[in-house]
């Protein structure tokens, strides 16, 4: 039996040691799991937006070995190759794994996005990297405007980021 429990434990595994990787995925499942949820997912597309959220910077440690970088357009190349034999060795399916790994090739790209798994992760990093990376007022308020879709997404960035908003 599948458990996202399984999946995070593998990521710690896969991080251990690096704490604020570990933190960052943790926070970052924890968003969309609750946006997922009260955007009234289905549960199969909630399970694969929460083992994405999960997974989704697995190609960092790839990319800062290949490349010396860890940026967005490096973890999306490498994050599904070491993602796809982690999934299908807990027991996922190919179908469900290739859907997860196109979630990761694909979550530092902000056009085109279609699908509400793709916009409840891109909302969920974003919620986690704001302020992680201490984002000035200009750029949460520009996020907001120009990634922020579902109504929950948008109540939840209110109010964690209230304050900054009122400008």
């Amino acid at each position: 039996m599948r458990q996202i429990g399984d999946v995070i434990n593998a990521m710690i595994e896969y991080y251990s040691g690096d704490v604020r990787r570990i933190s960052h995925f943790l926070k970052v499942y924890a968003y969309a799991k609750t946006i997922g949820e009260l955007e009234g997912l289905d549960q199969e597309t909630r399970e694969i937006l929460e083992v994405t959220a999960v997974v989704h910077d697995i190609g960092i440690k790839v990319s800062e070995r290949k490349y010396n970088s860890s940026a967005g357009n490096y973890q999306q190349i490498e994050g599904p190759i070491v993602a796809d034999p982690m999934l299908l060795e807990l027991g996922y399916e190919k179908a469900f794994v290739k859907r997860v790994c196109y979630l990761i090739a694909h979550h530092h790209t902000y056009t085109n996005i279609t699908d509400k798994d793709y916009q409840i992760l891109v909302e969920a990093d974003f919620l986690v990297n704001l302020d992680e990376d201490k984002a000035s007022e200009e750029t949460i308020r520009n996020v907001y405007r120009n990634i922020f879709r579902t109504e929950t997404g948008k109540a939840i960035f209110k109010n964690v980021f209230r304050l900054k908003l009122q400008a």
